[in-house]
């Protein structure tokens, strides 16, 4: 584990933290940490999800919220016209508002951006997926999801060097001047990257198991390829989205990557002293088909 992923001072590097959006995930916890982090002087960028949220209002609405499997095995949503218009009302117009307020209540100088704001966030958009459906490989048209390539990297520091802790969520401006959803996991990945951050991916799990049905095996450190190879093979359903962010946050840039448990009392100073999965800049050789591996939209 490197030494200055114990630390929350102004010498280290900044930290991007992605609050994940399961149900178990409450972000209170997450929200006193940060204010302990930002006190001590380190930069902090603040990333949520919210895919349980934006399930239950498709479900409030009698819609049936779609996940589909991609035949690399990656999870994630598709994103239809309807369900597009759901992400920019929860996301940005409710849970970011809730969290920025939250954050400010704690002392944090929080500021929230979509990743259409400023241009933070851009990237093609993919009009069709490929997918696999009863074990047959299918091109599904219709998505409204994008692939997170740019950062608006000039607006983060700005604010940053003001003081501000920016505040994060999808979605964002598509190369065809349309809103398209994002995975939050690969949008933190970016911008941690663009950063040279620490990464901190805050989940509803430990971290990364060796057997996902056994919380016992948990993996806690990747320093070599070889050992990042195991977590990639151990990576399944929507960890493996976060396996992927990881790895385009360290092919990137990013200075390490921990997947740890939002759930703890202090989830996010347990993740910076070690708990969860820790992966290492050296553990990672070659980023060149993280892309094209993780389709789909937001996670959890």
């Amino acid at each position: 584990m490197s030494e200055s992923n114990t630390a929350v001072g102004p010498e280290q590097p900044p930290l991007v933290v992605k609050i994940g959006g399961a149900r178990a995930v409450d972000p209170a916890g997450v929200i006193e940490d940060v204010a302990h982090v930002v006190a001590a002087g380190r930069e902090v960028v603040v990333v949520h999800g919210g895919s349980t949220a934006v399930d239950d209002t498709l479900e409030a609405m009698g819609e049936e919220p779609e996940y589909v499997t991609t035949p690399s095995g990656v999870s994630g949503r598709f994103t239809d016209e309807g369900t597009l218009e759901v992400f920019e009302m929860v996301l940005p117009g409710k849970l970011n508002t809730e969290l920025v307020t939250e954050l400010r209540a704690a002392g944090v100088n929080a500021v929230g951006l979509s990743g259409v704001d400023g241009g933070l966030v851009t990237g093609p958009r993919k009009s069709a997926v490929r997918i696999v459906e009863d074990g047959k490989r299918k091109i599904r048209r219709g998505d409204h999801a994008g692939t997170p390539e740019q950062v608006n990297v000039d607006l983060l520091q700005s604010l940053l060097a003001d003081g501000y802790v920016p505040t994060v969520s999808p979605p964002m401006l598509a190369d065809d001047d349309t809103t398209a959803n994002a995975d939050a996991d690969r949008v933190a990945a970016l911008l941690a990257a663009e950063l040279g951050a620490e990464l901190v991916l805050l989940t509803d799990v430990a971290g990364v198991y060796a057997d996902p049905n056994d919380p016992d095996t948990l993996i806690d450190e990747a320093s070599t390829p070889a050992e990042f190879a195991a977590v990639e093979d151990a990576a399944a359903g929507f960890m493996s989205r976060k396996v992927h962010a990881a790895k385009e946050a360290l092919s990137g840039g990013a200075e390490g990557v921990v997947v740890s448990d939002a759930t703890l009392r202090k989830p996010l100073l347990a993740a910076l002293e070690g708990h969860g999965t820790w992966i290492a800049k050296e553990a990672v050789v070659d980023g060149d088909d993280a892309a094209a591996t993780a389709n789909g939209g937001e996670s959890a």
